[in-house]
């Protein structure tokens, strides 16, 4: 802990910090949004390159705007025009059909898992302006144009159905072993969904002749249940006498998983076959894509370690399969690896951590590296498209630091272009042309700005700027968000940043709040509006005006440094994490104006969990902290995310071995723990063996449970009641 740097990023200079005038920020108008910024979501490129289709504010029209002008264009859907005997008041989303002539009007929908659901979906014909049922056999999940646009399929009751337009929207069952709890057919389980970050495994081949699928056996998985109560907000009538429980299939740690398998079925004979793709017997399917020929299905497979990737080619006619990249790196695959993957004429892109650093790559179908397109001491952190016209390549990337994301174009030359305009971070949505991009640009004191560009990285057009949030936010009294750096006491340097009161004065001893995440390759110390709680550090600055000071700081583990920085804690989850976050906190104890006596974290998720180890690392640093929906044990998580970073309790004891719960007696500080009861994620399970822990070790604490809250906590008044006890908690323990 020797040296310290201290970087002002921006502050609202057309205001004066210390106005009698400025508003101070109300919990309950902040946990509402009304400071949230305005956004634009749901942009969906359209195929001639040019425009882009959004679902209105109302949720009534689907518009395409001109992506050189952002003007509007034309209407593609509108509630009030459309014929036939169904009448709609509004829609939830849609899916445009590849040869655009039609769109699957989503209504009814109903949230299942973070990703799945299930919807009422219409056929809208874009000539006659019709509107037909897609199905008249109940709601419907994951649905899939084909190519030429002709079919949907989709996924009912675990089982996959065809629909044809050209014959009058006939429908026919594709699989009838579709059972709950034993097999699903065309969309993930839940782990395979949670952690693999999707909720369709279905997809037509090329030339439309085949429909190819993900089944997943999960007959053997053991399963788990959480209670049912009548709750408010929503209310749950059907427990009002007695009290329910939804039970399912969740493989914890060590424990047996979905087995996999990909099926194709031909269209025109029905014969239903199995691909022959090499596997593990514990393995795990997490993509299948379709690729530009029609006799090559691409089947992303992964072994259960997860350091292993394979994409094999597999004919979905004669059921071969031919293995086409073999990824393998030290420790474990991320996420990038098949989230951003892309299939384009005759080849595809992947991304790779293989040099310590995640590069993008360029390979035919037959596997054939064609390209290591980017390559350095930076991560690309979002691609957004290959220009086959040009040969250039688009993407993000930490190459202007590690808290800051800018954009990218690398030419056929390897020429390499930055296109995005200002310092902070960026993201872009591209045309299907590449020529056009839609910008979103923030840093830690500016709301979100949407422009419009061209792929020179020009500004077209402000779409959003955000004037009235930041008008908003002149009128309140706001402190200065800071970044800063510290070496730890083994030498480690870490990133963090602050929010210290408006009327700050340096010969005063404030009391300091830590927040963090903390988990494998997360980021929370960024250059963006996204920083901290709420947009903006708006919660800290809250904090703050309640004279505390907020800090946040990314521990070892965290990403954005390359890959020897992230997996340094593979096998060993929570231990360096915590030993940084108490490094944080004696590093803030050093400095003059910081009470060293009152110093709290907090943390949600893995943070809670971090906050956890942190406040039983066995210095006693913490007066107060807040853990919300911890995991307390990694025996107690699922397979897929926990054995990434630990591999099997059987394979590492002693690594599940030291666990918040195993440290229990180590307490040190006053705790708040509060959690969902319908937590289907991190289970209430969790927090209830961690207090029983700490009553046995004779440990005081304090808990707050909410009634049929999933793991994000919310409904009705619940978030707002949530973050008063937080910040309740915080005044009680350590003002």
């Amino acid at each position: 802990m020797k040296r310290f740097t201290l970087f002002l990023i921006l502050s609202f200079s057309h205001f004066l910090t210390f106005n009698s005038f400025a508003a101070n920020i109300d919990l309950k108008d902040l946990c509402s949004g009304k400071y949230s910024a305005k956004r634009i979501y749901g942009v969906h490129p359209l195929n001639d390159g040019e425009r882009y289709s959004q679902l209105s504010p109302d949720s009534k029209q689907i518009v395409a705007y001109s992506f050189k002008t952002g003007e509007k264009e034309s209407t593609l859907f509108d509630v009030a025009q459309t014929r036939g005997k169904v009448k709609l008041e509004r829609i939830d989303g849609y899916i445009i059909s590849p040869d655009e002539k039609n769109i699957l009007i989503q209504t009814q929908t109903q949230s299942i898992y973070r990703r799945s659901k299930t919807a009422v979906y219409y056929i809208y014909n874009m000539v006659n302006r019709t509107l037909t049922p897609l199905s008249d056999g109940g709601p419907q999940e994951c649905p899939v144009w084909s190519p030429d646009g002709y079919m949907v399929a989709f996924v009912r009751d675990n089982n996959i159905f065809l629909v044809k337009l050209l014959f009058n929207n006939s429908e026919s069952q594709v699989t009838k072993d579709g059972k709950f709890n034993h097999i699903i057919n065309g969309k993930p389980d839940w782990v395979n969904e949670e952690e693999f970050v999707t909720d369709r495994s279905l997809t037509f081949n090329a030339d439309n002749t085949m429909l190819c699928w993900i089944r997943y056996d999960e007959t053997d998985v053991p399963t788990f249940s959480f209670p049912w109560y009548k709750g408010m907000s929503p209310e749950k009538k059907e427990y009002l006498t007695y009290p329910g429980s939804y039970e399912y299939k969740y493989p914890m740690a060590g424990e047996q998983n979905s087995r996999v398998s990909v099926l194709s079925f031909d269209i025109k004979s029905h014969q239903t076959r199995t691909l022959q793709v090499p596997l593990d017997k514990d393995g795990y399917i997490p993509r299948i894509f379709p690729t530009s020929d029609a006799s090559k299905l691409a089947v992303v497979t992964l072994n259960r370690h997860q350091d292993r990737m394979d994409i094999y080619m597999a004919n979905p006619r004669s059921t071969e399969a031919r293995l086409a990249v073999r990824d393998e790196v030290k420790h474990y695959i991320g996420e990038n690896a098949y989230n951003q993957m892309l299939f384009i004429d005759g080849g595809f892109i992947l991304c790779s951590e293989r040099d310590g650093w995640n590069h993008i790559y360029h390979y035919d179908l037959n596997g054939n590296l064609k390209k290591q397109v980017t390559s350095g001491n930076y991560a690309v952190t979002d691609f957004y498209g290959y220009d086959d016209k040009t040969g250039s390549y688009f993407y993000a990337s930490t190459q202007e630091g590690v808290t800051r994301r800018a954009i990218y174009k690398t030419d056929v030359k390897g020429k390499v272009v930055k296109i995005s305009a200002k310092p902070g971070t960026n993201s872009a949505v591209f045309s299907k042309s590449m020529k056009y991009f839609m910008n979103v640009y923030s840093n830690i004191s500016t709301p979100p700005v949407t422009t419009l560009c061209d792929q020179s990285g020009r500004t077209l057009k402000t779409l959003i700027d955000n004037k009235e949030l930041v008008d908003k936010l002149a009128g309140l009294n706001l402190g200065q968000r800071e970044f800063f750096s510290f070496r730890t006491s083994n030498g480690t340097e870490l990133n963090g940043y602050m929010v210290r009161p408006s009327d700050f004065k340096p010969s005063n001893r404030y009391p300091v709040i830590l927040f963090q995440y903390s988990g494998p390759g997360s980021q929370q110390v960024l250059d963006s509006w996204n920083a901290g709680n709420m947009g903006g550090c708006l919660y800290e600055q809250y904090l703050a005006q309640r004279g505390f000071i907020s800090v946040c700081v990314d521990g070892r583990g965290t990403g954005g440094r390359g890959a020897d920085f992230e997996k340094q804690t593979y096998l060993k989850l929570g231990q360096m994490e915590a030993q940084d976050q108490v490094e944080a906190a004696l590093y803030m104890a050093s400095i003059s104006y910081v009470d060293k006596n009152r110093i709290g974290i907090w943390g949600w998720s893995y943070g809670g969990f971090c906050t956890l180890m942190s406040m039983s690392e066995g210095r006693p640093v913490f007066a107060a902290g807040v853990a919300v929906a911890p995991p307390t044990c990694w025996r107690y998580y699922d397979s897929v995310y926990t054995e990434r970073f630990m591999r099997t309790p059987q394979e590492n004891p002693d690594g599940y071995d030291v666990s918040a719960i195993s440290r229990a007696p180590q307490l040190s500080g006053n705790l708040l723990i509060c959690h969902g009861l319908a937590d289907d994620n991190v289970h209430f399970r969790n927090t209830a063996e961690y207090v029983e822990a700490l009553v046995q070790a004779d440990k005081d604490f304090k808990m707050q449970s909410y009634t049929n809250r999933n793991h994000s906590i919310y409904g009705g008044n619940t978030r707002y009641h949530l973050f008063r006890q937080i910040t309740q908690w915080f005044e009680r323990e350590m003002k």
